[in-house]
């Protein structure tokens, strides 16, 4: 029993570990991609096709070679999952074009409440005050590093609206559906990531236009991005595959939690290697954000062990030894009954 305990423990750790590792690797390969210093591959959302296709093939080789296992999902929810992922993508392209880098920031940090409420309203779940206080600092921290301007106006209001309903609902609907169907992660991306990369290399390139004004058959590929662009989708597949282990093995607003801590992450390789500003502010946001996570994971563990400790005591349901054992003695009671009838 400890040992499982200690395995899973470490399970734990790698899957944050790979997201973390992945995210902040991908981040950093875009930047050199897509800044004006670097490539300037103006396409976020193909390359976001390339990411789900690279994923789809691995997926398909995969399940060919009999690494993983396929379960049966109706083609309805995978479809409904990948138009939600879709937007979700989708609106955080538009959100950051529309809108100020402060208010996009902003819409990204009220995901943690919007998941809270969403769970609590789909899935009735509730949580306890030192959760609720972890996630107040964390947010705090994250804002006061990253938030600067913030300018708002109806259309980008709209999108950020759309993008924050549309990613909280697909991070639950993750968890959901792999309790659902008692599916695996990696197999459910893997029935997922061909839908997303097929309708994001279709409609991909148009919004790509609208954003930048730019078709994506003008740009002349070097070797130098075709290297880059094959960095980021081999690193979107361990990205991709530990955002739904995460969720899959914790929930939703862990996940986002764990998010804030990439922002964190990025802000300080962006200093350590582009030479980017790092303020007494950005400092101590990061610290306060820092905080809030340890106080997070101090929280979800101090509920763990309050829910074990409550769950023996309202334990209603019988296990086949003690079903066996109140059948004997029924069985001898009855037997003795009898003998004292005809004793009479």
């Amino acid at each position: 029993m400890e040992s499982e305990k200690k395995s899973s423990a470490v399970s734990d750790v790698g899957a944050w570990a790979m997201n973390v590792i992945s995210s902040v690797g991908i981040i950093m390969a875009n930047k050199q991609l897509m800044s004006s210093s670097g490539y300037a591959f103006s396409f976020a959302t193909t390359l976001t096709g390339f990411h789900f296709a690279v994923t789809a093939l691995v997926g398909m080789v995969s399940s060919a070679t009999g690494l993983s296992a396929s379960k049966h999902v109706p083609l309805w929810e995978l479809l409904w999952f990948s138009i939600v992922a879709n937007m979700s993508i989708t609106g955080m392209n538009l959100s950051l074009m529309l809108n100020s880098v402060g208010f996009y920031q902003i819409s990204k940090l009220s995901m943690i409440p919007v998941v809270c409420v969403m769970e609590w309203i789909l899935h009735s779940k509730h949580y306890a005050k030192e959760v609720k206080m972890a996630v107040v600092v964390v947010v705090i921290g994250v804002g006061v590093c990253t938030v600067t301007d913030v300018k708002v106006n109806a259309k980008g209001f709209l999108c950020a609206c759309v993008a924050v309903l549309s990613t909280s609902l697909q991070q639950i609907s993750i968890g959901s559906l792999q309790k659902k169907y008692s599916i695996g992660s990696f197999e459910l991306l893997s029935k997922t990531a061909p839908i997303q990369a097929g309708s994001l290399l279709v409609f991909g390139p148009i919004l790509d236009y609208y954003l930048s004004g730019k078709l994506i058959l003008d740009y002349k590929f070097s070797s130098g991005v075709i290297f880059f662009i094959l960095l980021s989708c081999s690193l979107a597949v361990f990205c991709n595959v530990s955002q739904y282990l995460c969720i899959g093995r914790f929930s939703a607003v862990s996940f986002q939690v764990l998010g804030h801590m990439k922002t964190v992450a990025v802000l300080t390789l962006g200093w350590l290697l582009f030479d980017s500003e790092l303020t007494f502010k950005n400092i101590m946001g990061m610290l306060i954000a820092v905080v809030g996570m340890v106080i997070y994971s101090w929280a979800v563990e101090v509920e763990k062990q309050a829910n074990s400790k409550v769950a023996p005591l309202s334990k209603t349901s019988l296990t086949d030894e003690e079903i066996r054992l109140l059948k004997e003695e029924v069985g001898k009671t009855t037997v003795k009954d009898v003998e004292l009838a005809r004793s009479g």
